[in-house]
């Protein structure tokens, strides 16, 4: 059982549950907003948006900027449309992050106990990266906030005695396109699922689940259609995502010992202040040359020309791209190390957070492992998900507001593992 009867009312009213947390993120953010949008990729987010509204997504080629999908630009619409402040996307967060708690909660109360639900709701409204990234207009809040929505209509889709499994099973093919319309990681983590969903399936056609991922996975692939159509349509390659990969793959790349593979803004603006006296002469004269070959190309044929020159790093220095790859690591996870950066101490802060999470993560794997056919499969679906995801961010540049976005993932499987796997008395008046 969940709950006792003392609980019901509880678990039957979440959004009144979690309610304060809607309130304080909302103080957070009217605390700690400013109206600075150039930093972090924001602009390009309102351009996007302004670029909706005249009917087009990308300037034609060849300046073609495909640098993420529409999925949340889609969003801000409305906003530019009717020239709202900033303020209010920024608070538009609040609501995400709040309603990613409720569903976090609708999910996990399906699989563990009440105790164990709350405190693992408790620690996702509580996790700290986001409270950074509440203020920007940025898709990670928005894109971790919809894939609790994801979970729980997993958890419905694959249950046999979930009523409406039907409608289920379109939400979540729907919601994980969305999600690929919004980050285009996940494109590739969908595609690479449907070709080994589609193998599993060959080899086990009588499991039903197969059956049902594939549904899914195809709902989700046609949710993104019309948006690949219109990328095909300006570039003329099939399944093309994005137009940025290739920059963070080059950096990756970088064969300098004294460059751990971190993104750098280059070409280097002189008016930046440089967290590293120096800095900014040492990456011209070190990049440069690469640059200047790539300052002939513009829009997918620049991609093209980064990811040549990114191949072409990773072919001569194998091993050096394998020491960026785990820096990479440690970037997406603690938000460090960075090629000139000086360290700072905020960095302490994702420390126990994200060094706890990861602890029992590597913990879950042994007993997931040794009983991943008694798992449900709704987890083993997600877990595909999240770990494609993880190992297909580290071939670019990461940051731990990329980690974090599957954190509500990795905390539903951590808690079904311990509520299967092991035995703790919990004591919650």
């Amino acid at each position: 059982m969940l709950a006792g009867t003392k609980n019901l009312k509880i678990i039957k009213k979440p959004f009144l549950l979690f309610l304060p947390f809607l309130i304080f993120y909302i103080v957070l953010i009217l605390i700690f907003a400013t109206n600075e949008v150039n930093r972090d990729d924001q602009g390009r987010f309102l351009t996007y948006a302004q670029n909706l509204l005249h009917g087009f997504y990308s300037p034609p080629a060849p300046n073609i900027d495909l640098g993420n999908g529409p999925g949340y630009p889609i969003l801000l619409v409305p906003f530019i449309a009717l020239h709202l402040p900033l303020i209010y996307m920024q608070l538009l967060n609040a609501v995400f992050y709040y309603l990613s708690v409720v569903f976090i909660f609708k999910s996990l109360q399906q699989l563990v106990s009440f105790k164990i639900t709350i405190i693992i709701s408790l620690i996702w409204a509580c996790y700290f990266t986001f409270y950074e990234q509440m203020t920007h207009i940025l898709p990670e809040v928005f894109c971790s906030s919809i894939i609790p929505v994801l979970t729980f209509t997993l958890i419905k889709a694959f249950n046999p005695d979930s009523p409406n499994k039907r409608k289920y099973l379109f939400l979540s093919g729907f919601t994980f396109g969305y999600i690929a319309l919004t980050k285009p990681i996940f494109g590739y983590v969908l595609m690479f699922m449907i070709g080994a969903m589609v193998l599993l399936w060959i080899t086990n056609r009588k499991n039903i689940n197969f059956k049902k991922s594939i549904a899914i996975l195809l709902i989700a692939f046609a949710t993104t259609i019309p948006y690949l159509a219109y990328t095909y349509h300006l570039t003329g390659k099939m399944l093309y995502w994005s137009s940025f990969g290739g920059n963070n793959l080059y950096w990756m790349s970088t064969p300098y010992e004294d460059e751990v593979g971190s993104w750098v803004a280059y070409p280097y603006n002189p008016n930046l202040k440089e967290n590293i006296p120096g800095s900014g002469a040492l990456i011209q004269s070190r990049h440069k040359k690469d640059f200047d070959e790539i300052s002939k190309y513009t829009g997918t044929e620049r991609d093209d020309a980064f990811k040549k020159l990114a191949i072409k790093n990773i072919e001569q220095y194998p091993l050096k791209f394998l020491k960026n790859y785990f820096s990479n690591n440690g970037r997406m996870i603690f938000n460090f190390i960075y090629t000139y950066e000086t360290q700072k101490p905020g960095t302490l802060l994702r420390l126990p957070g994200n060094g706890i999470i990861l602890v029992f993560a590597l913990f879950c794997l042994i007993p997931t492992f040794v009983s991943w056919r008694r798992i449900a499969f709704s987890i083993r679906f997600m877990l595909f998900i999240g770990f494609l995801y993880f190992g297909g961010s580290l071939l670019g540049s990461a940051e731990s507001r990329m980690f974090a976005m599957i954190v509500p993932i990795l905390l539903i499987w951590i808690a079904y593992v311990f509520q299967r796997s092991i035995k703790v008395k919990l004591e919650i008046e």
